[in-house]
């Protein structure tokens, strides 16, 4: 879902273990970057169990990424796709605080 206008727009999300963020695009192409988030930044990822992305087109496979500036309502194309995804960012930002140990 957008940030400043809240309608649900399809992006391409590119994670970069060696960056320690991950990224989004409009599209496959990766021409026109949208949004970059830092593992550092991100302090919980969760399933949307309260539905309270608005009007989600797949509630059941939305998603939240929750950091120091934002809430990110995701929503995966599979419930495969979801646990994959929520397990990679959990990981990447929990790598990113054993690094810094």
């Amino acid at each position: 879902m957008g940030g400043k206008i809240k309608s649900w727009k399809k992006r391409w999300f590119v994670f970069d273990r060696l960056k320690r963020n991950f990224c989004y695009y409009v599209d496959k192409h990766e021409t026109k970057l949208k949004g970059l988030i830092y593992f550092q930044a991100i302090e919980e990822v969760y399933y949307d169990h309260l539905r309270s992305a608005t009007k989600s087109p797949t509630p059941s496979l939305t998603f939240c990424v929750k950091t120091h500036d934002r809430l990110y309502y995701m929503v995966a194309p599979s419930p495969e796709a979801m646990r994959i995804w929520m397990d990679v960012i959990v990981t990447g930002a929990e790598g990113y605080t054993q690094f810094m140990s």
